[in-house]
């Protein structure tokens, strides 16, 4: 029987002309296998104690009965204000939120609907606020999310309500005036847009399909590189681009994702958006107000008299009580000719003593006051 041949040296490898492991690496090698050992034994016990949570709180309906927004960023906030580096804040406040998406889908994931098809914007904030263990349902239109959100066929959705360089996203606001869903989060996503084709040659493109918000983002180098191209609008960047893959003469604009879920090539490497800082605010809707977080944001909507000094009433009892306002935005009440609704953001949640003294003196001035949601602030 043949012995078992002895295992080489370091030495005798390297005299072998084999590359060898320094004797260092090795060690570190070894050291960093133990650390992953370590973490994937404390995500298990977190996972257990994840569980007991969940049996605490007794036998509930849906998955949507065991998630705490507030306690979500409450927890976030504690891994950036801990972050001391190499890594930045917004990988680690990924790497977390994954870890809690998993913890609570022990339970049942939860259902968040969105603006579809796979490969939007939205699948991705949807992605970013929820994780990857919710389980996401695409819709055909920002109306359906609402109403598939209303109808109890998704726990939550996600919706876009304004662009940092194009402003408001208009359909987002109007259906507030009749839903009665409440606000629960809100997502900040920086949006690149990618020109993407199937041949990946500029010199091809004769039309590009894609959302009139991503043709608005990208009009100045639109108008400088491919000025005679026909522009399609359709409902998403998404389905522009499933369109632009069935020929070398289209092109869509969108994420990179849409570009990697229809097997489409980026025609520039860089983002061909205006504003290189383009960011987009979703909001996560639900049908129920949580409790604070310690950072909080109120959306409120006003429908007022028509009178002289209207929006002033409206806005003093907030600098009386010291609370700031982040936005405000009118849009036409639906209810009667050339009276309008306000949309304001506040500093603070609902439940704050000054935030209802001010609400409590705003109903004397207004014909209606709706508090549309008080939530976490995005977390960065």
């Amino acid at each position: 029987m043949t012995p078992p041949k002895k295992p080489r040296s370091a030495k005798a490898a390297k005299s072998a002309g084999q590359p060898a492991t320094p004797p260092a690496l090795a060690q570190v090698r070894e050291r960093i296998d133990g650390i992953d050992r370590q973490i994937q034994a404390l995500i298990a016990e977190r996972a257990g104690f994840a569980l007991q949570v969940g049996k605490a709180k007794g036998k509930l309906a849906a998955a949507v009965d065991y998630y705490r927004p507030e306690r979500e960023a409450q927890v976030l906030r504690m891994v950036v204000d801990r972050n001391e580096g190499p890594l930045s804040d917004e990988l680690l406040v990924h790497v977390f939120r994954e870890i809690m998406s998993a913890c609570l889908a022990q339970q049942e994931p939860l259902k968040i609907g969105y603006l579809g098809p796979e490969g939007t914007f939205s699948q991705q904030a949807v992605l970013k606020h929820f994780g990857r263990s919710a389980h996401g349902l695409p819709l055909a239109s920002i109306e359906e999310v609402f109403q598939e959100v209303e109808n109890g066929v998704a726990d939550f959705g996600v919706v876009p309500v304004e662009n940092s360089g194009q402003g408001t996203i208009q359909v987002t606001l109007d259906l507030f005036l009749t839903s009665g869903l409440r606000i629960c989060g809100e997502v900040e996503l920086r949006v690149h847009q990618f020109l993407l084709s199937r041949s990946g040659r500029i010199e091809d493109i004769e039309r590009i399909y894609a959302h009139p918000q991503s043709f608005a983002q990208t009009a100045g180098w639109l108008r400088s590189n491919l000025p005679k191209v026909e522009k399609i609008p359709v409902s998403s960047n998404a389905e522009g681009a499933r369109r632009a893959r069935n020929a070398d003469d289209a092109a869509a604009i969108g994420g990179e994702s849409a570009g990697h879920v229809y097997g489409l090539k980026k025609v520039i490497m860089q983002p061909i958006q205006d504003d290189r800082e383009n960011t987009t605010r979703f909001l996560v809707i639900g049908r129920r107000i949580f409790p604070p977080s310690g950072h909080d944001r109120t959306s409120i909507l006003v429908f007022i008299h028509d009178k002289p000094g209207a929006l002033f009433d409206v806005l003093s009892p907030f600098a009386r009580h010291g609370i700031s306002m982040n936005r405000i935005e009118s849009r036409p009440s639906h209810q009667a000719k050339w009276e309008y609704a306000f949309f304001i953001d506040l500093a603070g949640h609902v439940e704050d003593e000054g935030m209802k003294s001010a609400l409590a003196e705003l109903e004397a001035h207004s014909a209606s006051v709706k508090v549309l949601g008080s939530y976490p602030v995005a977390v960065p």
